[in-house]
């Protein structure tokens, strides 16, 4: 199976930018549509983008629209986040995790099925 290990968050200013790295272990990695999803305190994890397997289509969640920007590098095994403007609400702990066999738009709506997911990373955005 695909081990993901994210790193990249940390606390900045309202209207700051962070990018997000998943790192990735598995032989198949390059096969699968990943995602990015996060968890507020107290809240459900929800989606917030999700590319295909060849990084040809991405999909985002209404609330990150023309501030975040998925994108992956087979090669290095790696998906990624870029996070500007960002604002308090985006505070949460960002995990990455996908599927194969699927297109990239399915994340959106299988995702809450996935029984394994890694640490995070913890982005704290502040007023």
């Amino acid at each position: 199976q695909v081990q993901l290990v994210e790193s990249g968050g940390g606390l900045v200013q309202a209207g700051g930018s962070l990018r997000l790295s998943c790192a990735a272990s598995g032989r198949t990695f390059s096969t699968y549509a990943m995602g990015w999803f996060r968890q507020a305190p107290g809240k459900e994890r929800e989606f917030v983008a999700a590319i295909s397997w060849s990084g040809g289509t991405t999909y985002y969640a209404d609330s990150v629209k023309g501030r975040f920007t998925i994108s992956r590098d087979n090669a290095k095994n790696t998906v990624y986040l870029q996070m500007n403007s960002l604002k308090p609400e985006d505070t949460a702990v960002y995990y990455c995790n996908g599927a194969p066999g699927v297109v990239a738009g399915q994340l959106v709506r299988i995702y809450k099925n996935f029984e394994v997911w890694g640490q995070g990373t913890l982005v704290t955005v502040s007023s």
